[in-house]
């Protein structure tokens, strides 16, 4: 059997999906470990970003490698997360839990078919729509701040986890736009605004020395996306054309005398 390079990538996306299933492993086990299921989670975001790193070192992108990509991806960042905050919190809440849980990956495994039939090419500049690893990164980012060490949600982060993931579910469905982060190359890093990758750097060194701070790099990514949006669109109306006709001069008949 002959090994073609496009292996390399693809064993990423592998260990991104195996992550997945190790993280709902644990988070179903009869005494859950959710610091581990969380980390899992986490592993998979960095296999994800791997697997596109690999693809483009060894020239070997292709159709496959995207369908490949999202299915991971679903497993990983749609069913992992939605059934660790089931297990977590909202299966207290019964069916209602169980309907609001199911949403990150309903509306992720939405947002990742989207996002493959309007692919045109394999570089985007930007993501219609919240991707679905910087929704699974923002809920595991408020469970592992909020949570005590993963034994449980209470008091007020316990009541706003409902909320989150409605909030995350529905923003991956959106319309609004969401910068790519740069690619690991000279062209990527070319690509993007110099605080942009300096933005990048600052999060991965606060990330790396307090863990706390992964939720809140992402609220502010997904708030700049949304104010971005908002002010877009009052800007578009703002400088509309007044669709109020002219008015029409009506001339007087000529009188020869």
């Amino acid at each position: 059997m002959k090994i073609t390079r496009a292996v390399v990538p693809s064993l990423f996306t592998v260990l991104n999906m195996f992550c997945g299933f190790l993280s709902i492993i644990q988070s179903s086990e009869a005494v859950p470990n959710f610091m581990a299921a969380m980390g899992f989670i986490l592993l998979a975001g960095v296999f994800d970003t791997l697997d596109g790193f690999m693809a483009r070192l060894t020239k070997s992108t292709s159709q496959f490698g995207v369908e490949m990509d999202s299915l991971s991806d679903v497993v990983s960042f749609g069913a992992a997360p939605a059934f660790l905050v089931y297990k977590l919190h909202l299966h207290q809440y019964n069916e209602i839990g169980l309907i609001i849980s199911s949403l990150l990956l309903i509306m992720g495994g939405i947002r990742l078919a989207r996002f493959n039939v309007q692919l045109v090419g394999f570089d985007k500049e930007y993501f219609s729509g919240l991707p679905i690893p910087a929704s699974a990164i923002t809920v595991v980012g408020y469970v592992y701040a909020f949570a005590n060490g993963g034994r449980g949600l209470t008091g007020l982060s316990a009541d706003l986890l409902a909320p989150l993931v409605v909030v995350v579910s529905l923003l991956m469905v959106s319309k609004i736009k969401y910068d790519t982060l740069p690619k690991f190359s000279k062209k990527g890093f070319k690509k993007h605004p110099v605080w942009t990758v300096m933005i990048l750097v600052a999060a991965v060194i606060m990330v790396v020395t307090e863990g706390m701070a992964l939720f809140y790099i992402f609220v502010l990514f997904i708030g700049w996306g949304i104010l971005r949006s908002v002010w877009k669109t009052v800007r578009a109306i703002v400088s509309a054309p007044d669709p109020s006709p002219a008015p029409v001069t009506k001339e007087l008949p000529s009188i020869d005398i």
